[in-house]
């Protein structure tokens, strides 16, 4: 059970079916139709999730509103996981949504046990601590994409030895 989730889509008819589904995970579900009150209510209460809504505008349907209210939730609360949702499935949208920070991405219409294994996977990810060897494979990999690739120079950004960063490849996951 999670403490709270917040849901924020602009259909009513939604709302209010997610808060029935939810409450069956959550102490408490928190609902807003527009995300310009996001901010507001995360400063008065504790969030464990966010399920956001791709699109807010009548007619647009291109992710670039949610996108947007990730970017700015993100800025604010970056621990806070939030999973983005929408009827318009667009895997160049959900990819871009995850490499801004968002923990997954739901389709509409969405399968009940689904949705819940989603949220509460995007929290138990959010609250676990990596090990350190973890961290180090993360940063290597961060460190390789940075250089493009080149493995002298990211064992040299990292302060290692080209051979050192062989070894640790091999035994991570990278």
């Amino acid at each position: 059970m999670v403490k709270s989730i917040l849901v924020i889509d602009d259909n009513e008819t939604i709302l209010v079916s997610l808060k029935y589904v939810l409450l069956e995970i959550a102490e408490k579900v928190l609902t807003l139709n527009t995300p310009e009150k996001a901010l507001a209510l995360l400063a008065q209460e504790e969030v464990s999730v966010v399920l956001l809504d791709m699109n807010f505008s009548l007619g647009l349907n291109t992710g670039s509103e949610g996108l947007k209210w990730l970017q700015t939730l993100k800025s604010h609360h970056p621990q806070l996981p939030i999973v983005l949702f929408t009827a318009y499935a667009d895997v160049d949208i959900a990819v871009r949504g995850l490499k801004m920070g968002a923990s997954d991405f739901v389709i509409k219409p969405w399968d009940n046990e689904k949705l819940i294994h989603t949220l509460l996977a995007a929290v138990e990810k959010q609250n676990r601590i990596p090990t350190l060897g973890e961290v180090e494979d993360e940063h290597i990999r961060k460190a390789i994409d940075k250089c493009h690739g080149n493995l002298s120079l990211a064992a040299e950004m990292l302060g290692i030895s080209r051979q050192t960063l062989y070894n640790k490849m091999k035994r991570g996951n990278i």
